[in-house]
């Protein structure tokens, strides 16, 4: 053989294990988009960066035109959390699209209002601004999938009158979502309200210190872990390390609402190894939105599960993440997704929903079986 015959024989073998070699699935791009909360340092992002890889949900990307400003451990810091920016000044000025075009996401995770708020904005001014922003996503990419924070309270002196404030967006939040979600594009409310602190868990009043970020992360893994459908969680993920965060001069502002009583949580167990807890975790004319937590009761791992429960007055199901949910006249029937169905024992996950109601929605006691 010639030395040219070797060389195309040699680069033929080489073309051919390129060709044969499957194509890695590319990484989930995902957008944290905000105020200073999001971004100045945010290390409610660090946490939940390590948590996800920690859970098993190694192939994501974080993306936004701003880098990490440090938060004391490694971590993917890239976001969209400007400081002292108004939602409603982003969506008239038109900025989400060029950072849409720079950065590609898939998913958008949104806590941004504050600001608006303290300024006074009013709450249908703030939820236009919304609209038109999720309307900029999915022009972007009509698969967006979206989550939108309840925005964490806040208690300065300076404005007694935000805490009423940020009480009347947080109301209006869950019933604009179910009304804008998509079955492509679905949008999922997270409760960042409910369980803070601003004697606690912020350093200001304003921003999250420890365990506000912690707080934080915790609120937004569960929502974030069920749109990532193509990572494979495992089954006991390790703990991840608090970051420090230092105290950034910045001029984003946020309000403290009254948490809303909703029904106690209702929980089932029984002899097929797994447990499931019901509750209601917003309420508002019309609809709600619910979540349960699945918990194998087992003393050995479990494949899969179903949850059924039997609603009494009507309450229809219209969205659900985290479980595949098929509802039939009155009973609910939700099966795992393929990434959560697999749980070691006493390991938990759950799953939320978006439901209508009428003249009362008193909560069901739900069954758990396991595969």
């Amino acid at each position: 053989m010639s030395k040219t015959s070797a060389v195309l024989a040699a680069l033929l073998v080489v073309l051919g294990l390129l060709v044969a070699r499957p194509a890695e699935a590319a990484a989930v791009r995902i957008m944290p988009l905000g105020d200073s909360i999001t971004g100045s340092p945010g290390c409610w992002r660090a946490l939940l960066w390590n948590k996800l890889q920690n859970g098993g949900f190694t192939n994501i990307d974080m993306v936004g035109t701003l880098p990490a400003q440090g938060c004391g451990v490694p971590y993917d810091g890239d976001n969209e959390g400007h400081g002292g920016f108004l939602v409603t000044n982003v969506a008239d000025q038109n900025q989400l699209p060029g950072w849409l075009s720079a950065t590609r996401p898939d998913i958008v995770m949104m806590h941004f209002g504050t600001n608006d708020v303290w300024s006074n904005r009013p709450t249908d001014t703030i939820l236009a601004a919304y609209s038109k922003l999720v309307d900029q996503m999915r022009a972007s990419n009509p698969n967006m999938k979206i989550l939108v924070a309840q925005i964490i309270p806040m208690n300065p002196s300076t404005c007694p009158e935000c805490a009423q404030r940020a009480v009347a967006l947080n109301s209006a939040i869950p019933g604009w979502a179910a009304a804008k979600t998509t079955a492509a594009s679905p949008i999922v409310v997270v409760d960042q309200w409910t369980g803070f602190s601003t004697s606690t868990d912020t350093y200001d009043g304003v921003h999250p210190n420890d365990s506000g970020n912690q707080k934080m992360s915790d609120k937004w893994y569960p929502a974030l872990s069920a749109l990532l459908g193509g990572a494979q969680p495992s089954p006991s993920p390790s703990p991840s390390r608090s970051p420090s965060a230092s105290p950034s001069p910045s001029p984003t502002r946020s309000p403290s609402p009254s948490p809303s009583p909703s029904p106690s949580p209702s929980p089932s167990s029984g002899p097929s190894g797994c447990s499931a807890t019901y509750k209601v975790t917003n309420q508002w004319g019309g609809g709600f939105q619910g979540e349960v937590t699945v918990k194998n009761t087992g003393a050995s791992s479990v494949s899969g599960w179903t949850v059924t429960w039997t609603f009494a007055n009507g309450q229809q199901v219209t969205q659900a993440w985290g479980g595949k949910a098929v509802q039939s006249g009155a009973s609910v029937t939700v099966q795992n997704e393929s990434w959560n169905g697999s749980l070691g024992a006493g390991a938990s996950t759950t799953f939320g929903f978006i439901a209508s109601w009428n003249a009362a929605n008193p909560a069901p006691t739900p069954a758990c079986a396991a595969a």
